[in-house]
């Protein structure tokens, strides 16, 4: 057991989960360290978020909605308060604990918020497993928070940490809402990698927040799918064979009854354990317009329908037959002259006229896309509730190497990246998953493949998603992928221009942004004019009636304002008073009536959004934001204790 005592902080779910490991309740996975990974989330401190502009790119509207930050992903998640609880989806590449691939500093088991990013796990560390799952599991936590209850992750792994990874995931999403475990082939050639099995694969771990409520999209339609539907009968609309049966015999008795051939005169029913797929008054429609007559009969066939069913002979509910009213050879002639005229009625026995019964399935009447499955099947499919297991072929989403030629196209050689994912891959997670007008967050964005497929996918679909990176790097080296490689690649495929060849831009834009300093009362009190204004506008969009609106920032170093930093959608400003800890921090008189004059000139409505350390005038057209209060409650943080609350 961890050597903790301080129970008090942890939250109530944390505390029924810890009964019930001990009561031995349920399922779940242990490991050295975990009680402490559990409250690390909660524990780190939001950071202020300083907008780069010379690393942003792209246009007006890409960069009111998509970022890129630099930073910590725990810190940044901690900092995206804003987005809490609206994320459609998380589509991330996380370390996957090959040696050296990632860093663990210890000292984060009682400080999170440590500055040091530690060593790297060799491959060779004995605790490399416990460190990796210790660094994740937090970040897991973070993750599942930032989704909508609709929202779904998709988190890619190797084998090394498959089941490691899975079973956090299990415990903290719950395995019913686990959709797929999708086995990719990242080669296609024999590697020797492995003593015994050369490792061809990878998998992609999905997760809805809550199954019930989450979707999972249709893939297009492929030619080969619509080259099945034909009008081999003249028929005006194209349409291929489908079974006439169903499953559920035993609950749907009614529907277990013989239909004679009107071409040969054979009663037919359905396979055992199936019923028809229509009641008897719709398939006697459909079936006279072979231009013959029916008439519903009983027949001795109790038995027969009794095997049909899986009961007993005694058990069956009478139900008649759908006989010909016309006599056989009189119907034999007039059907068959209509198998020869066309076009055929819904019901049809083969192609030939001398098999079972099938139904005409129609092209227009399928839905206009596939689901996707263990294979890549061509029929009629409906959406699943759960995907299962579910395999990809590189025809399907690429391979690892694809993914490093794809980057060294778009930015040139010498990136030092060896392994990237493959935009077949990207492009085809984000449409199964996210709608097109959702917002996808990828916390570990290396490269930045997943921002270049929502570029790629808004062009090609007309969509409008949005995207939020989180990118460290190795600042160690000086290296930070974010402001090179990241932004590089963004920009590049932005504007269409790659390193060797002009390509279609892809549009849309981004705003880069630095995790600076920690949000807590201390440090809030302490910043100067502009770290204030960066937080006071991260801050303003994050909760209640507010979230996710749009704020304009306003003012620049040619054009200053006093106190106006950003409109909102309403045409209302958003008012700072604050010149840094040593000048004057409180909303005045004399401050009140600059307010309003700078309203009046920027044309703003007035309704007067005013931070300030304290409020020394009673009027009806402002509202006050008390700074530190507010700024901590709108980043998620108790006042007290400046934890995070547990409702964040």
């Amino acid at each position: 057991m961890d050597d903790v005592t301080e129970l008090e902080s942890l939250p109530v779910e944390q505390l029924i989960e810890m009964i019930r490991e001990r009561t031995g309740a349920g399922v779940n996975l242990s490991f050295p360290g975990k009680v402490l990974a559990r409250q690390l989330g909660r524990r780190v401190r939001p950071r202020n978020q300083r907008t780069v502009k010379t690393h942003s790119a792209g246009d007006e509207h890409g960069r009111s909605r998509n970022l890129v930050i630099e930073g910590d992903n725990l810190q940044a998640l901690a900092s995206l308060y804003r987005e809490r609880g609206q994320i459609d989806m998380i589509l991330t590449d996380p370390p996957y604990n090959t040696g050296g691939d990632f860093r663990y500093n210890d000292k984060w088991d009682k400080d999170p918020n440590d500055p040091d990013m530690g060593e790297f796990v060799g491959s060779d560390d004995p605790a490399k497993h416990t460190k990796w799952m210790k660094f994740m599991y937090p970040r897991l936590q973070m993750m599942r928070a930032m989704l909508k209850p609709s929202g779904v992750l998709a988190i890619c792994i190797d084998s090394r940490e498959l089941f490691h990874l899975g079973q956090m995931l299990d415990e903290l999403f719950g395995e019913e809402n686990r959709l797929a475990i999708i086995n990719w082939q990242k080669s296609y050639s024999p590697r020797s990698d492995n003593r015994h099995v050369s490792t061809a694969t990878e998998y992609v771990l999905v997760y809805a927040k809550n199954e019930k409520v989450g979707k999972t999209g249709l893939e297009p339609r492929t030619a080969s799918m619509d080259a099945r539907y034909q009008n081999r009968d003249g028929d005006l609309r194209l349409w291929k064979p489908g079974d006439f049966s169903g499953p559920k015999a035993s609950t749907h008795q009614g529907m277990v009854y013989g239909v004679q051939s009107p071409f040969t005169g054979e009663v037919h029913y359905p396979p055992a354990g199936k019923c028809w797929r229509s009641p008897q008054r719709e398939a006697e429609r459909w079936l006279e317009e072979w231009g013959v007559s029916y008439v519903l009969k009983a027949i001795d066939d109790a038995s027969v329908r009794a095997r049909i069913i899986g009961v007993d002979a005694s058990d069956v509910r009478p139900v008649k037959a759908l006989m010909l009213a016309t006599p056989l050879a009189e119907a034999k002639e007039k059907a068959t002259k209509r198998w020869k005229d066309g076009p055929w009625p819904k019901i049809f026995f083969g192609v030939k006229g001398t098999g079972r019964p099938q139904q005409k399935n129609y092209l227009e009447d399928v839905k206009q896309g596939r689901v996707p499955m263990t294979y890549w099947a061509d029929e009629d499919l409906n959406d699943p509730e759960i995907l299962g297991d579910v395999s990809w072929d590189h025809e399907e989403s690429g391979h690892s190497q694809t993914g490093v030629d794809e980057l060294t196209a778009v930015v040139g050689e010498g990136h030092g990246f060896e392994t990237v994912k493959p935009m077949k891959l990207m492009t085809k997670l984000i449409q199964i998953w996210c709608p097109p007008s959702g917002t996808v967050l990828d916390p570990f964005a290396g490269s930045g493949s997943t921002g270049h497929a929502v570029l790629k996918l808004n062009r090609d679909q007309g969509a409008d998603r949005r995207f939020i990176l989180i990118e460290q790097g190795r600042p160690d080296n000086g290296d930070s992928y974010a402001k090179t490689l990241t932004v590089d690649r963004l920009r590049r495929v932005i504007d269409g221009s790659w390193s060797k060849k002009k390509h279609a831009p892809l549009g849309g834009g981004f705003t880069f942004k630095r995790l600076e300093k920690k949000v807590d009362a201390k440090t809030l009190l302490l910043m100067e004019r502009d770290e204030m204004i960066d937080t006071v506008i991260a801050s303003h969009s994050s909760t209640g009636s507010r979230r996710n609106a749009v704020l304009i920032p306003l003012g620049d170093d040619d054009e200053p304002y006093t106190y106006l930093v950003a409109k909102n959608a309403s045409n209302e400003g958003i008012y700072l008073v604050w010149s840094g800890a040593g000048s004057n921090t409180d909303l005045t008189e004399e401050a009140y009536e600059e307010i309003t004059e700078e309203a009046e000139a920027a044309g703003l409505a007035d309704v007067y959004h005013v931070y300030s350390r304290r409020n020394l005038i009673v009027t009806d057209d402002v509202i006050w934001y008390q700074i530190p209060d507010r700024i901590l409650s709108d980043f998620g943080l108790d006042i007290r204790t400046e934890s995070f609350t547990e409702e964040g």
